[in-house]
């Protein structure tokens, strides 16, 4: 075997299914394994940002990686922007980065650069394999610490020659890490807080938010009077009927400090205390009041389910019943396409166990809370805040979960920056329904141009942020890469669309013409 395909039966070997490929010349040799070695899905993209983001994608819904396969320094700084993503989810990735071979490095060739320097900002881990020989087994230690609880970037920077060089023997399965346990002392000091009359809050994220440590969390609750919370922007939650409630922070510090505002003590639970995503002139940075007792129950690489279950024992709280969530649904709306219609139509329709991938910025803010009644299903947020995510993601998570639908919610400004991923849906025919809200502006940099003081609000500046001039048709784009689009212009066409998109297989797209202005219902 040569270095390529001796690499490619070593990840086979040790969980590894799928890779999202985008090569170039240095990876030919890997192109070619993949192509005669059974066991590796490959899945090509039109941008390494999609790779990136598809990756993401598949390791949250899996929770194993998945490959990228990127062409030197330039291809993993495409990727880079959705691999920031994924580093903040805490998603498994392994990245495979062909590079020139270690003899003509030194020549300085046009696409040569420092690949570990680019690699470093976005990864957990970084190896270049330094011959042929040493491969596999770098290989093998890229999936083990890519496996690292709850999951980490590993990148694996193979030169040409040692991918095509004769190589050692695949690796065999090796043991894969498992999440740290909590000291007793952390799990001690969050009952006694819990117990000394204080308003105290939980705030979970990560490996806490699984539904079998949301169910924990509300015995806590329920024991202690604690209010549970999540992170404003999580990795994976489940939701929906049957599963018991947890409130997300606000986005804003206006919303979030009047959520947590009496709180004495605040108890992390994969998480970190909570703090604004930007600054703002004159405002503090934390979103819990000066003087707040804060206490890490689970660290983010902790065992959260066996935290959670020994503060359940610790309390004595085993026997208290769950509060679940009834299935309670909006109706349907009639007259203007606004964010309300359109947040009632996807709650009301969505089937069970939808994924959902949430990248609608200011346009889809109603339908998180809205649909915390609704069909049980998943919900995927943008952990980085480097927009272009949504997209790649939905293609990660149908690879990931054919027989689920994804439900993919995406702002107009956003989606342009990884339309690509279109291509790939409909290459490989993903169970995806693509919602864009065109608004045609960058509202949310609208409403943070008032936020941050900036005073200027003229036509030169409003231009930065503004879509039209031309108008983008999504409709056009999605058919010019063989995905099934339709514009809805009023709720009734959402509403047809959206339920014939939840009835049939495969990509299809609704460009959603809302109407800003529109009065609420009711």
């Amino acid at each position: 075997m040569n270095g390529a395909e001796s690499m490619l039966e070593t990840l086979i070997n040790n969980g590894v299914e799928v890779c999202f490929s985008n090569p170039g010349t240095s990876e030919m040799h890997m192109v070619a394994a993949i192509g005669k070695t059974p066991g590796m899905r490959s899945i090509l993209s039109l941008f390494e940002g999609v790779c990136s983001g598809a990756a993401d994608g598949y390791g949250r819904m899996t929770g194993k990686p998945a490959c990228t396969l990127l062409h030197l320094g330039p291809g993993l700084s495409n990727a880079s922007a959705n691999l920031h993503n994924a580093f903040k989810a805490n998603s498994p990735v392994i990245n495979l980065i062909g590079d020139h071979a270690t003899y003509h490095k030194k020549y300085n060739a046009p696409l040569n650069s420092d690949v570990i320097g680019l690699a470093q900002p976005i990864s957990h881990w970084v190896r270049s394999v330094a011959d042929a020989q040493s491969l596999p087994s770098d290989a093998a230690d890229a999936v083990v610490a890519a496996n690292v609880k709850p999951g980490q970037i590993a990148t694996l920077i193979i030169p040409a020659d040692c991918a095509w060089n004769n190589s050692a023997a695949p690796v065999g399965k090796r043991e894969m890490p498992s999440a740290l346990r909590v000291q007793d002392e952390a799990v001690k000091t969050a009952a006694q807080l819990l117990g000394n009359g204080k308003t105290t809050i939980l705030l979970m994220s990560n490996l806490a938010l699984s539904e079998r440590c949301i169910e924990l969390a509300d015995q806590v609750s329920q024991a202690t009077g604690a209010k549970i919370f999540c992170d404003t922007f999580t990795t994976r939650i489940a939701r929906g009927e049957g599963r018991c409630p947890i409130e997300r922070l606000g986005y804003f510090a206006e919303q979030a400090t009047v959520q947590i505002k009496d709180a004495e003590q605040l108890i992390m639970i994969g998480t970190k205390a909570p703090v604004g995503f930007f600054a703002y002139p004159g405002k503090a940075s934390e979103f819990y009041a000066e003087g707040s007792r804060l206490h890490t129950l689970a660290e983010v690489s902790e065992d959260a389910e066996d935290a959670l279950q020994k503060l359940v024992d610790e309390l004595d709280a085993g026997n208290l019943i769950l509060r679940r969530q009834p299935l309670s649904k909006p109706g349907l709306a009639s007259g203007s396409l606004s964010p309300e219609t359109v947040a009632r139509a996807i709650t009301e329709l969505m089937p069970t166990d939808a994924i959902v991938v949430d990248e609608s910025a200011t346009a889809g803010f109603l339908i998180y809370p809205l649909s915390e009644t609704a069909e049980p299903h998943e919900w995927l947020s943008l952990t980085g805040g480097s927009i272009g995510y949504g997209l790649p993601t939905s293609v990660g998570a149908a690879v990931a979960c054919p027989d689920r639908k994804v439900i993919c919610l995406h702002g107009d400004g956003g989606a342009m920056y990884t339309i690509q991923a279109l291509w790939t849906m409909a290459r490989e025919n993903l169970d995806i329904c693509v919602v864009i809200f065109a608004n045609r502006k960058y509202q949310i940099l609208q409403i943070e141009l008032a936020r941050v003081g900036a005073q200027s609000m003229n036509k030169k500046t409003l231009d930065m942020l503004d879509l039209s001039n031309p108008d983008l048709d999504f409709v056009k784009m999605a058919e010019g890469m063989g995905v099934k689009a339709r514009r809805a212009t009023t709720a009734e066409e959402f509403n047809n669309l959206f339920a014939a998109a939840m009835t049939e297989q495969g990509p299809m797209l609704i460009e959603t013409m809302l109407d800003v202005d529109a009065p609420p219902i009711g």
